[in-house]
C-alpha cells in the first residue's frame, strides 16, 4: 500500500501515526479505542456517583475510604487514556507517555488497593484501622516511589542519545519491563495482604477483602500474560508489530478489571451501616429493647379517654318530681340497670347519712356541689329498710 494513501476508514491527509485509530483493516485499533472510550465515560460517571453519595455515607470508616476510592478512579481513568498512546504510532510524545505513565498509573491504583488492604489487616488485628489522612499519605508515598523510578529512567535514557533515531523511543522490551519491577512487587503485596482480610469478623469487611483479592489475582494474571507475550511470545511468532496491541489490550482489560471487581462493588457498599454499631446482647436476648420499637409501641398505644374525677351517678334521676303530689314517687324510677360506682360524691354521701328530705335538699346552695360533677342537682334519699 502506498504510504501516502490513507487506509479504509481514514480521511485523506491524516497523519500516518493515527492510522490505527481509524483503519478498518486493523480491527484491533478500532476495538481497543471503543472499549477505552467506554471506560473513560464509565470512570467519570462512577466518580460523579462517588461524590454524590458522600453526604449519604453513615459509616465513618467507609467515609474515610472515599478519598482512596476517588484517587483509584482517577488513576483508572488515566489507564483508559493511556491505551490511546499505544494505538497511535510511535513518536517522541507517545513514547515518553508510555514509558512514564504506564508504571505511574498502575502504581497509583495498586497503592490505593494496598492501603485498603492494610486498613483491613489492622482492622483484623487491632479492631480499628488508621485514619483516612494516614491512608492517603501512605498511598502517596507508595506512588511517589514509582514516579521517581520512571522519571530517572526517562531522563537517563533520553540524555544517553544513541546514534540515529528518537531517544525517547529507543528502548528495549526488557528495559521497559525492568522499569516496572516496583509495580510488580506492589501487586504481589496487594494479593498477599488481601488474603487474611477474607477471614474478618464482619461480613462487610470480608467482602472488601474478597474484592481486593479477586482484583489482585486477575491483575496478576493479566500482567503475567502480557509480559510473556511482550518478551517472548511475539518474538517467537516473529510478530514484533504485536507489541503495541499487546500492551494496549493489557492496559484496557486491566482497567476494566479495576472498575468491575473493585470500584463498582465498593460503591454499592458505600451507604451500608457500620457493622460495629450493634445493640448489646445477653446470649440470644437483648438487654435493652431497640429504641425504635419502644417508640413504635408508644405511638400504637391508644390514648386514654378524658374522664372526670367523679364517675357519673346513673342510679339517681335528675328529672323533676311529677306535678301530681298524690302519686307516689319512687327514687329508683329512672334506674337503668347499671351498677353504681363505688366512688360517691361528697354531697351525695352527706345526703344519705343525714336522710334529708327532698324539700331540704332543694335548699342546699349550688356552690356546695363540686365543679365537674355530672350530678349538678341533689338526688332523693335512699328509702329506709323498714319501708
Amino acid at each position: 500500500m502506498n504510504p501516502t494513501t490513507a487506509p479504509r476508514g481514514c480521511v485523506s491527509g491524516i497523519s500516518s501515526i493515527y492510522y490505527n485509530l481509524c483503519d478498518l483493516t486493523a480491527v484491533w485499533g478500532v476495538a481497543v479505542e471503543a472499549v477505552a472510550a467506554a471506560g473513560v465515560v464509565t470512570s467519570f460517571i462512577l466518580f460523579v456517583i462517588l461524590m454524590a453519595s458522600l453526604p449519604f455515607v453513615t459509616d465513618r470508616k467507609r467515609k474515610g475510604m472515599v478519598a482512596l476510592q476517588a484517587a483509584f478512579l482517577v488513576f483508572s481513568l488515566g489507564l483508559f487514556g493511556l491505551a490511546f498512546t499505544f494505538i497511535v504510532g510511535r513518536y517522541s510524545a507517545s513514547c515518553s507517555a508510555r514509558r512514564f505513565l504506564f508504571g505511574v498509573l498502575f502504581s497509583g491504583c495498586l497503592a490505593c488497593l494496598a492501603m485498603h488492604g492494610l486498613w483491613l489487616a489492622l482492622q483484623r488485628r487491632r479492631g480499628r484501622g488508621p485514619r483516612s489522612w494516614m491512608l492517603c499519605l501512605g498511598a502517596l508515598g507508595l506512588w511517589l516511589v514509582e514516579v521517581i523510578i520512571n522519571t530517572e529512567w526517562l531522563l537517563i535514557t533520553s540524555v544517553r542519545s544513541p546514534s540515529g533515531g528518537d531517544p525517547h523511543c529507543a528502548y528495549e522490551s526488557q528495559d521497559f519491563v525492568m522499569a516496572l519491577t516496583y509495580v510488580m512487587v506492589l501487586l504481589l503485596g496487594v494479593v498477599l495482604m488481601a488474603v487474611p482480610s477474607v477471614a474478618l469478623k464482619h461480613k462487610e469487611w470480608r467482602r472488601d477483602g474478597a474484592f481486593i483479592l479477586v482484583t489482585g489475582i486477575l491483575t496478576l494474571a493479566i500482567w503475567v500474560t502480557w509480559i510473556v507475550m511482550y518478551l517472548y511470545g511475539n518474538r517467537a511468532a516473529s510478530k514484533a508489530s504485536w507489541d503495541d496491541p499487546t500492551l494496549a489490550v493489557a492496559v484496557v482489560s486491566n482497567a476494566w478489571v479495576f472498575l468491575i471487581f473493585y470500584t463498582i462493588p465498593e460503591l454499592s457498599l458505600l451507604t451500608k451501616e457500620d457493622p460495629d454499631q450493634e445493640q448489646p446482647s445477653d446470649g440470644d436476648h437483648h438487654v435493652y429493647p431497640a429504641r425504635s420499637l419502644v417508640y413504635d409501641n408508644m405511638l400504637k398505644e391508644p390514648e386514654p379517654s378524658n374522664q372526670n374525677v367523679y364517675i357519673e351517678n346513673r342510679a339517681f334521676s335528675m328529672d323533676e318530681p311529677p306535678a301530681d303530689p298524690t302519686k307516689p314517687v319512687s327514687p329508683y324510677e329512672s334506674y337503668n340497670g347499671q351498677l353504681r360506682s363505688c366512688v360517691y360524691q361528697p354531697t351525695e354521701i352527706a345526703m344519705m347519712a343525714t336522710g334529708l328530705t327532698r324539700k331540704d335538699q332543694a335548699m342546699i346552695p349550688r356552690a356546695s356541689i363540686p365543679l365537674g360533677s355530672h350530678s349538678a342537682l341533689p338526688h332523693p334519699p335512699l328509702p329506709a329498710l323498714g319501708d
